[in-house]
């Protein structure tokens, strides 16, 4: 079995502050003693120059620990006139590591379709950062039995548009939508069987894909249910929405992922 290190990252939405971010990083230095899992903040753009100050300044302090920023989308674009976008150079230049792509709320408010979610997830590789990709099925869909039809259709158009070893570079996070901002969650079992159906589809054309890509889980994680769902053999930490708000919830889950 691969060695893949946990992931848990705080996707804040239209939240947050700087305040939340300097209150983060001082339970950061006290708790986070180790690198055996990988901490992502990505709150709005416009506060990613106050997280990547922060990290710079806690270097020292945070004593190995790998936290990390990310952002909460990109344009497909690299540059022109597109008023109130922000390119995959401009994130990399403020010093993101991550982008998250297609997420349910970008896919459903926004329009953003499967075509154009694959074109900006090759925008992110082609500008050096990793894109944490989200897929997942409505309530409806989960219902009428098309979970695994759903989300290999997201999944076959990334490939088509990129190539299977393109997920060499890539998280993908599981988030029903069923269960994004809503209190419910899938339960330890359901997220397993998603998360399994993920890896053997990515297997199918590339089983060392298949076995290294870490895969997330996204919907209404919290401290008291994370324990059993990061303990599943194919769930590799969390894409957490509300709980990244909380900065003692969020390191409780931080420290849960360590111990997974």
């Amino acid at each position: 079995m691969a060695l893949r290190r946990p992931m848990v990252a705080g996707n804040w939405k239209m939240n947050g502050n700087s305040a939340l971010a300097e209150e983060l990083f001082k339970k950061f230095a006290s708790k986070l003693q180790n690198d055996s899992a990988e901490v992502v903040l990505c709150p709005p753009s416009i506060y990613l120059e106050s997280v990547r100050q922060l990290l710079e300044a806690n270097k020292q302090t945070l004593d190995g620990a790998l936290v990390r920023m990310g952002a909460q989308n990109l344009s497909q674009h690299d540059f022109g006139a597109y008023t109130g976008e922000i390119s995959g150079q401009m994130l990399k230049d403020s010093g993101c590591r991550y982008v998250i792509i297609g997420h349910s709320e970008r896919r459903r408010m926004y329009g953003e379709t499967s075509n154009i979610v694959a074109e900006k997830f090759a925008a992110a590789q082609k500008n050096g950062l990793t894109p944490i990709l989200c897929v997942g099925e409505s309530g409806p869909a989960r219902e009428a039995r098309r979970t695994f039809e759903v989300i290999a259709e997201e999944l076959d158009i990334v490939i088509e548009k990129n190539g299977t070893m393109a997920f060499d570079n890539a998280i993908i996070a599981y988030e029903p939508l069923w269960a994004v901002g809503t209190g419910k969650s899938a339960t330890p079992e359901q997220a397993q069987e998603v998360h399994a159906f993920i890896r053997s589809r990515l297997s199918e054309v590339s089983p060392f894909i298949g076995e290294n890509i870490r895969i997330l889980y996204g919907g209404s994680v919290t401290p008291n249910n994370a324990a059993d769902i990061f303990a599943q053999p194919d769930v590799d930490g969390g894409l957490i929405g509300g709980a990244s708000l909380n900065s003692t919830e969020f390191l409780s889950l931080c420290t849960i992922a360590m111990s997974a």
